[in-house]
């Protein structure tokens, strides 16, 4: 069986949504990009022994 997403009322198929914007986040730091590709797209890690180290979601580049 097969499921059908529908719309609010309950007829015809949601609607569809945009892809993700790949401008920059709005609650990251302007001057927080990835060295290697330059993207906005960077997530804070807690590193080896506390540290903090950072990911780029974009290309996968770390660094502290």
């Amino acid at each position: 069986m097969s499921a059908t997403v529908l719309d609010e009322d309950g007829s015809g198929s949601a609607p569809t949504w945009p892809p993700p914007r790949a401008e920059h986040p709005r609650d990251a730091p302007c001057n927080l990009q990835c060295p290697s590709c330059g993207s906005a797209n960077v997530a804070q890690v807690l590193g080896d022994n506390g540290g903090v180290s950072y990911v780029c979601t974009a290309c996968g580049h770390i660094w502290s």
